[in-house]
């Protein structure tokens, strides 16, 4: 970047590279934006495409005024985030689906105000283009992460990168480095896009060629230098072998609770199947077997005949199972979502019990819920709240420490970072899709694959009905199953040791990137104020 250069910003209003790409054309650059930013993700995995997205969406909000440049992002954040959530709408009906989807693109009108908002400096200082775009996704991704009600993360730049070599940036600052080199790389093509346009416009401009040559340089330099970054920690020495039991429901949909003594039978039956399997040597036999989230909707600890069938499956395979369970209580009408394990000859193991820190609002409990009834009466589908665990999901067998998360908390840096922190060796998702489709678990999937990255551990994901499958340290996955169908994993897994730089620093580079997106924002209102730039 720094052999790019870049001429002053013109004074001339007449200029017509100092002016905004017209709204019609900035509309249709919105509505392509979102486009390319949805195909980056799974199922689709085309990851170049984020850095276009970002390109479209900057040169169509730069030198707007700020409710247009809200306007246009609004618009982007709606074309991606409307068919990404497609999912939640699958049996829980429109509302809460439209409601989420306007709700997030709401985050993206605020980049887009933003976007246009730190034009000036843009326009005084070119060069720093690309970055201002890279810490202005990484400020939204970070406000988009927490609020309200704890944030939804849904959809961060990073979490579509999963085969892109921008991958490996996680293991130095985790999802918020990666987010800031996808965006520094569209930024890099909106100024190059920019000075292309005005190089056509303006035939005085001499040498156009080089400004531009010098962003696609760049871009390839960004995006190529992830190949540059090592990945995975200094192996132990050690391994552990590890079965994940993909019992699968009877019908997909929310009434899944309802098949619940299926759904517990069919991972008891497969678990005692593998079993015979392991005695009659066709397959390895396992150091521990992880069940899904939900494996057991019958409170195992309160239903004898439930815990009498889990201890028959766990005496069968002779290993520790961890066990996805709800549990009741503490209080009345209070229900846990955990991680149990459940140790044959022995039972359920009380002191490795992880409870699931971050319930899904709306979805597992219900806040506001008086007025959130007066918006829908469906919420009274959530009869019970789920209860917030405390502890990071830290579990000691006998052959591995694990890391486990519930479901969405993959998508949460904090909440796994814990783990590892705590002395995970093997981070654990455990899940469940029975309500939801192929195209959410495949990007659930990609969040493992870059948590295994971040902190260097090898993961696994296990779902009732699929996508489960194991990740190693370095991001690739293995043994991943069908979607909708049973089935029985085990695979060896190297273990690492050691921690990564993403590890040690925590939210460090996120604080960072996210106080220079503020500096940004205050430095371009200086700008504004100096040049009588009215807001609005």
């Amino acid at each position: 970047m720094a052999a790019v250069q870049w001429p002053a910003a013109s004074p001339r209003r007449s200029e017509p590279a100092s002016r905004p790409v017209p709204l019609p054309v900035a509309v249709v650059m919105a509505v392509v934006s979102g486009l390319a930013l949805l195909v980056a993700f799974p199922p689709y995995g085309w990851w170049p495409m984020a850095p276009v997205g970002v390109a479209l969406l900057a040169a169509a909000t730069h030198r707007r005024r700020l409710r247009v440049g809200a306007g246009v992002g609004f618009l982007t954040g709606l074309v991606l985030f409307a068919p990404l959530l497609a999912w939640t709408n699958l049996h829980t009906g429109y509302l809460p689906w439209v409601l989420l989807s306007l709700l997030q693109a709401g985050y993206l009108a605020l980049l887009g105000a933003a976007s246009a908002w730190v034009s000036p400096l843009a326009d005084r200082i070119p060069a720093a283009w690309p970055a201002l775009t890279g810490v202005l996704w990484v400020g939204q991704e970070a406000l988009r992460d927490r609020t309200p009600f704890g944030g939804f993360p849904w959809g961060r730049l990073a979490f579509g990168q999963d085969d892109s070599p921008l991958l490996r940036l996680a293991a130095l600052g985790g999802a918020p480095l990666v987010t800031f080199a996808v965006a520094v790389a569209g930024g890099l093509l909106a100024a190059g896009g920019w000075w292309l346009l005005r190089a056509r416009r303006d035939a005085a401009v001499g040498r156009w060629w080089v400004p531009v040559a010098g962003c696609v340089a760049a871009v390839m330099l960004v995006v190529g230098g992830g190949l540059m970054v090592p990945v995975a920690g200094a192996r132990s020495g050690q391994s552990v072998t590890v079965a994940i039991v993909q019992g699968n429901v009877p019908r997909l949909g929310l009434d899944f609770n309802a098949q619940r003594q299926a759904v517990l039978d069919n991972h008891v039956d497969a678990t005692i199947a593998l079993a015979g399997e392991v005695a009659a040597g066709v397959r390895p036999r396992p150091d521990l077997v992880v069940w899904p989230e939900n494996s057991s909707d019958i409170d195992p600890l309160r239903n004898p005949a439930a815990g009498a069938r889990i201890s028959a499956a766990a005496d069968a395979v002779g290993v520790p199972i961890l066990v996805g369970a709800v549990l009741s209580g503490p209080g009345r009408g209070q229900v846990r979502n955990v991680g149990l394990l459940w140790h044959p000859g022995v039972g359920p193991d009380l002191e490795q019990l992880y409870v699931k820190r971050h319930p899904v609002p709306f979805a597992e409990y219900v806040p506001l819920r008086r007025i959130a009834r007066m918006v829908s009466d469906q919420v009274d589908r959530v009869r019970a709240d789920f209860v917030a665990g405390t502890e990071a999901g830290v579990m000691r067998t006998p052959a591995v420490v694990l890391g486990d998360v519930i479901c969405f908390e993959v998508a949460y840096d904090g909440l796994v970072r814990d783990t590892v922190v705590g002395g995970a060796q093997l981070l654990v998702v455990q899940t469940n899709n029975a309500t939801f489709d192929v195209a959410e678990a495949r990007q659930q999937l990609a969040m493992v694959r870059l948590r295994a990255v971040e902190h260097g551990r090898p993961a696994l994901m296990a779902s009732t009905v699929g996508v489960s499958g194991f990740v190693t340290a370095d991001g690739r996955v293995s043994d991943a199953t069908g979607f909708n169908t049973r089935a029985v994993v085990v695979r060896q897994l190297p273990l690492t040791g050691g921690r990564t730089l993403a590890t040690q620093v925590g939210m460090l580079p996120e604080v960072l990137l996210a106080g220079l997106c503020v500096v940004a924002l205050a430095g371009a209102a200086v700008l504004r104020r100096r040049a009588g730039v009215q807001p609005g």
